[in-house]
């Protein structure tokens, strides 16, 4: 008797409940996060159409063979074997890596240095502050067509001029192998840094005072606050800083496609230029994809790596 009145008064709902009240507890779901599932839709369906679905094309193009005109023939490995042994891409990469070298540092330093120097708060330096932004807001072709001007490798080049009187012999910098990579990675340099100053800027103004004022009264010097205060604490904006300018160097184009067309003797040849002769000149559509998706595992990996060493967490307190 015992066991029979346990199984009919026991605490378990009918099982003809169960779907009744899940519809309820569904429909209280739905009408609490409703408008951000609305909201959600335009943004997932924009993110499938022109992210997803040209990432997932671009892989399958990779196992093909596509002129652009005509259907893609499939090719499995080829694309993918044939870059192993293509000589020019491993240059392409090379000329890259070389590239990011040039102009990461000097980037970030520059860029610190021109915030360091803003956020003095003296007269003027407002003023200043849209000057070394200006750059930054300026057409790339604009700033090209001035680079090629000062840089012209002839006497009436005005480095070349102003080197003249000093005795120095006419460089060639953008007609030669060794001078035009370094003549680049100046100009992006000089584009950049201003938008990197502003990042600077503002990871400086969130350094507590009261920091500099107790190491002060310690008795310490403007090297050892800098060093000892201000670089550990931006330690966020150096990783930041750090993994655009990595970015935006591996994807270096316009200043290679404007200035020297991938010369001389391929020493500018970059690996997205690489891609874009590949791709729509010689219309390897397939194997461009591959340099693409080279290029991403390589600034994937590179990425992860400065994570590692940059992206720890700072306490202000």
């Amino acid at each position: 008797m015992g066991n029979s009145n346990l199984s009919v008064s026991g605490t378990a709902p009918h099982p003809a409940a169960r779907p009744a009240t899940r519809a309820f507890k569904m429909k209280k779901h739905w009408n609490k996060y409703a408008m951000i599932y609305i909201f959600l839709v335009p943004i997932l369906v924009h993110f499938s159409i022109f992210h997803l679905f040209p990432i997932l094309f671009s892989l399958y193009i990779t196992f093909t063979d596509w002129p652009i005109i005509g259907d893609p023939k499939f090719i499995g490995l080829k694309n993918w074997i044939n870059f192993f042994s293509d000589q020019l891409a491993w240059k392409a990469i090379w000329n890259t890596i070389l590239f990011s070298l040039y102009y990461i540092v000097p980037t970030m330093a520059l860029g610190l240095c021109l915030a360091l120097l803003i956020n003095t708060g003296k007269r003027g330096t407002g003023f200043f502050k849209g000057i070394y932004f200006l750059p930054v807001v300026t057409s790339f072709v604009v700033i090209s067509g001035i680079w090629a001007w000062l840089f012209k490798g002839t006497d009436s080049g005005f480095i070349n001029s102003f080197l003249g009187l000093f005795g120095i012999e006419p460089q060639l910098f953008l007609s030669d192998s060794l001078q035009a990579m370094m003549v680049l990675a100046g100009l992006s340099v000089f584009k950049v840094c201003g938008s990197t100053m502003i990042y600077y800027y503002a990871g400086l103004q969130s350094v507590p005072d009261e920091f500099y004022e107790a190491a002060r009264i310690d008795g310490a010097s403007r090297w050892h606050l800098f060093w000892k205060i201000t670089f550990p604490l931006l330690m966020p904006i150096h990783f930041y800083v750090a993994i655009i300018t990595t970015i935006g160097s591996f994807q270096i184009f316009d200043s290679a496609f404007l200035l020297t067309s991938g010369g001389p003797n391929f020493s500018t040849t970059t690996i997205v230029y690489y891609l874009y002769q590949e791709g729509f000149t010689s219309l390897r559509l397939g194997y461009a994809s591959v340099l693409a998706y080279i290029l991403f595992f390589i600034v994937f990996g590179i990425s992860l790596i400065q994570k590692k060493a940059l992206g720890k967490e700072v306490n202000y307190k």
